[in-house]
């Protein structure tokens, strides 16, 4: 069943537990969303509908990784 809730899904607390700022997570949130639409890339199981949420399932899962510059 695909999510539809807009963007309570994933939960905020969850994701901010992978990635420690809300700027940050926004930040790789839309780098990730840019290349799933980029390459037309499919995501097996996303409970999401866009792909800004798409991207947040997969850095909530650890399918992405994610590296910040000190």
């Amino acid at each position: 069943m695909k999510n539809k809730d807009g963007m309570r899904y994933p939960s905020i607390d969850k994701l901010l537990n992978k990635i420690d700022s809300k700027y940050k997570l926004v930040y790789a949130a839309s780098k990730v969303a840019e290349i799933l639409e980029s390459e037309k890339l499919s995501v097996d199981n996303a409970l999401c509908v866009k792909s800004v949420g798409i991207a947040l399932e997969e850095i909530l899962d650890d399918k992405v990784k994610i590296e910040f510059e000190s």
